[in-house]
C-alpha cells in the first residue's frame, strides 16, 4: 500500500487535512488548493496514503514550492482516484446508442420490405399479424429457457396491468397490417406519421392534459401533410387508409395504457416487449382464426406457392422475425434515451421506409404526394421539439 518516498515514510489521514500539523507544511499545497481539486470520490473519513512524492525546498524566504507530484487514493482503493472516469463511458454510450438506432431502422426497413412482399403474394393480414407475435414469443421463450437471456420476475399485478396495453397494441398491429395489405407502405407510414395529432387529441379530450401553444401549432402541418398525401395518393383506398388511423390511435392508448400501468414496475425494455408480444399472441389467435380461419389460409398458401414457389415460406419467416427484432430493439433503446431523441428516431425511421419502400416497389410518386409527405414528417418533427 506504501509506495518508497525520498523523504521518510508518512502515513497521513484525511483528518491530517482539517488540523494541519508545523512538518507537513512544507510536504502538502495549502488547503484552499485541495479544496479547490475535491474529487466527489474523496473521502475524510479515511486514511490516505502518498504514492509519489518528489524532493522539495522549503526555504521560506523565497516562499518557494516545488512542484509535488502526488497521487492520493483511498486505503480500500487499488489505484488512485481517477479525475474524470465519466468521458469514455459517455462515449460509449453514444456509440452505443447509435449502434441501437441504426439497427432499429435497418430492422424496420428490412420487415416493411418483407411484409408487403408477404402480403401481395399472400393477402391474409390477420394471419400474418400472428405470426409476427408467434416469433417474438417463441424467440424469447427459447431464450428464456436457455439462460441466454435472464427471464422477468413477474406477478399477477404485472399481467394486470399489462392487458389494456396487450389489447391496445394488437388492435394498433393488425389495422397497420391491414392496411398495408391494401395501399402501398409509403402511404401507410405517411398516415402513421400522423400519430402525435392523435395522442394530443386523446391527451385534451379525454384525460385533460393541456399543451403550450407550440404543441398545438406543429400539428397543422401534420394534419395538412397527411390531408394533402392521402387526395393525391394514386391508390387511394379507405379500408388501408382507415387501417393507418386505427392503427394511430389504438397505439396513442398503448402508450398511454403503458406510462399508467408499468409505473414502479422493474421490466427491462426487451422483456416489457417479450411479455407484450406473447400476450398479444394469446388475444389475436382466436380472432385470427374466425375472421379468416385456416381452410383460407391453406387454399391461399397453395395459391401463393404456385405463383411465388417455395420462397413465400422464407418471405413469411423473415417478415416475423424481423418485426420482433425491429422492436425489440426499439425498446432496448427506450431503457438508453430520452422521450424526445426517441420521438425524433421514430420520425427519421419512417423517412428511412418510406424512401426505401418507394425505391424497392417502385411506387409512382407524384410531387404534390411527395410535398405532403414531407410536410408531415416535418410537421412530427417540430412536435417532438415542442412536446418537450
Amino acid at each position: 500500500m506504501i509506495s518508497s518516498l525520498k523523504q521518510p515514510a508518512l502515513s497521513i489521514h484525511g483528518s491530517d487535512f482539517l488540523q494541519p500539523r508545523r512538518e507537513f507544511i512544507a510536504a502538502l499545497p495549502p488547503l484552499a488548493a485541495v479544496k479547490t481539486r475535491r474529487n466527489p470520490n474523496f473521502s475524510l473519513s479515511k486514511p490516505l496514503y502518498i504514492s509519489k512524492a518528489a524532493s522539495f525546498s522549503g526555504d521560506k524566504r523565497k516562499e518557494v514550492r516545488s512542484l509535488i507530484t502526488c497521487e492520493a487514493y483511498e486505503a480500500d482503493r487499488s489505484e488512485p482516484i481517477s479525475e474524470s472516469p465519466a468521458a469514455p463511458s459517455e462515449a460509449a454510450r453514444k456509440m452505443k446508442i447509435g449502434i441501437y438506432f441504426a439497427t432499429w431502422w435497418g430492422l424496420n426497413v428490412i420487415f416493411n420490405i418483407y411484409n408487403k412482399k408477404v402480403l401481395n403474394a399472400y393477402p391474409f393480414p390477420w394471419l400474418t399479424s400472428t405470426l409476427s407475435l408467434a416469433a417474438g414469443s417463441l424467440i424469447m421463450l427459447i431464450s428464456w429457457t436457455l439462460r441466454i437471456a435472464e427471464a422477468p420476475k413477474t406477478d399477477l399485478d404485472f399481467w394486470k396491468s399489462l392487458f389494456p396495453v396487450a389489447v391496445a397494441h394488437t388492435i394498433g398491429h393488425v389495422a397497420a397490417t391491414v392496411s398495408m395489405s391494401k395501399v402501398a407502405v409509403s402511404f401507410t407510414h405517411i398516415i402513421k406519421s400522423g400519430e402525435p395529432a392523435f395522442s394530443v387529441l386523446v391527451s385534451r379530450f379525454i384525460l385533460g392534459e393541456t399543451f403550450p401553444p407550440s404543441v398545438y401549432l406543429s400539428l397543422l402541418p401534420i394534419i395538412g401533410g397527411c390531408g394533402l398525401a392521402a387526395l393525391t395518393e394514386l391508390n387511394f383506398n379507405m379500408i388501408g387508409f382507415m387501417g393507418a388511423m386505427i392503427s394511430n390511435l389504438a397505439f396513442v392508448f398503448r402508450n398511454i395504457f403503458s406510462k399508467k400501468g408499468m409505473k414502479g414496475k422493474s421490466v427491462s425494455g426487451m422483456n416489457y416487449y417479450a411479455c407484450l408480444s406473447i400476450m398479444s399472441l394469446l388475444i389475436l389467435t382466436p380472432f385470427a382464426i374466425a375472421v379468416e380461419g385456416p381452410q383460407m389460409w391453406a387454399l391461399g398458401f397453395k395459391q401463393a406457392v404456385s405463383e411465388i414457389g417455395p420462397q413465400i415460406v422464407w418471405w413469411m419467416a423473415a417478415q416475423s422475425i424481423f418485426y420482433h427484432l425491429y422492436n425489440q430493439v426499439s425498446y432496448m433503446s427506450l431503457d438508453e434515451i430520452s422521450p424526445l431523441t426517441f420521438s425524433v428516431g421514430n420520425t427519421m425511421k419512417r423517412i428511412s421506409v418510406i424512401v426505401s419502400s418507394i425505391i424497392i416497389f417502385r411506387t409512382p410518386v407524384q410531387p404534390v404526394n411527395a410535398l405532403g409527405a414531407a410536410i408531415a414528417i416535418l410537421g412530427t418533427f417540430l412536435y417532438s421539439q415542442a412536446k418537450q
